[in-house]
């Protein structure tokens, strides 16, 4: 690691194979207008450290098997603290090839695999953002999503003054801010703001403590459940991302479900799926990366999740 002048830089090994264009192209797909961008074959977003902010700026290096991680700006000073988070943001300590030939025993999986045996779970910086975007993309497109959330960003978000990087100058709103503002005519049916709503409330008081370090997955599975307008698909899909689980499995998710269907028409229902599902567990997240990227690669855009 070398810092000047408020900028640090971290080089994070991975274990080959390491797709990173397409871990570029689903961040890119799903980038949080003003937050978040993927330019330049970098993902660059504002992040915020125990009171410190700057810019995260993460690049393949073009010669080692690692990623680079520039951070400028005050928050640099917390480098070798934002190592681990920006490991599991890029899924970093996974092994690519042990989960590839687990699940390469599976004759649906094995041409996936060996198509595209890099492939990983992309993670999330904040699980709070994640869950955000996941209640605002029930029922509607990722396009369509994107463009709620960046009109979410833009009454609730704060922006970052002399900010240098234009795409990325405005804060995430914070669960408070999100729980009070007014979201008339944001373009969501009013349940699904009450959900919204009511989740950052949540998060807000304590009562779900999703980015305090709390990592038991069951009890904030429970807890995200226990919230009305949050069912099993937006559990488990961020399961997959924010807490790393690499056995959850969105069973509701639409392609997922057709995927599954296409190849076998008798399995229709999840219920009727779930025998050949539980066969690639502990590793269900990575199939569902797998199928979801057939699909992606198929389309030539970002589909799935």
């Amino acid at each position: 690691m070398s810092t000047l002048d408020h900028v640090a830089t971290l080089e994070l090994p991975f274990k080959p194979p390491f797709d990173w264009p397409r871990l570029l192209r689903f961040f890119g797909g799903r980038a949080t207008p003003g937050v978040e961008a993927v330019e330049d074959g970098a993902y660059r977003r504002a992040i915020d450290w125990t009171g410190d902010s700057g810019t995260l700026s993460v690049r393949l290096h073009p010669r080692k098997r690692c990623l680079v991680a520039n951070i400028e700006g005050p928050v640099s000073r917390h480098a070798d603290a934002l190592a681990a988070p920006i490991a599991r943001m890029f899924d970093l300590h996974a092994d690519p090839k042990k989960i590839g030939a687990e699940l390469a025993a599976d004759p649906w999986l094995a041409p996936l695999i060996e198509a595209v045996p890099g492939l990983r779970v992309p993670g999330a910086w904040s699980g709070f953002e994640l869950v955000v975007r996941a209640i605002v993309g029930q029922q509607v497109s990722v396009k369509a999503a994107t463009t709620i959330i960046g009109r979410l960003v833009q009454r609730a978000g704060e922006r970052i003054e002399g900010h240098p990087h234009e795409n990325t100058a405005w804060r995430f709103p914070t669960p408070a801010a999100l729980a009070v503002v007014d979201l008339a005519q944001i373009g969501m049916p009013g349940k699904r703001v009450a959900a919204l709503q009511g989740f950052a409330r949540a998060v807000a008081s304590g009562d779900v403590p999703l980015d305090s370090g709390v990592t038991d997955a069951n009890s904030l599975r429970a807890a995200l459940l226990a919230l009305p307008g949050i069912g099993p698909w937006t559990v488990e899909y961020v399961a997959m991302r924010a807490w790393r689980d690499a056995d959850a499995w969105p069973a509701w998710d639409l392609v997922l479900m057709q995927s599954i269907c296409a190849r076998d028409p008798s399995l229709v229902r999840p219920t009727q799926q779930r025998v050949r599902t539980d066969a690639w567990r502990p590793w269900r997240a990575y199939a569902a990366m797998h199928l979801w990227n057939e699909v992606a690669d198929r389309a030539g855009a970002a589909r799935g999740g």
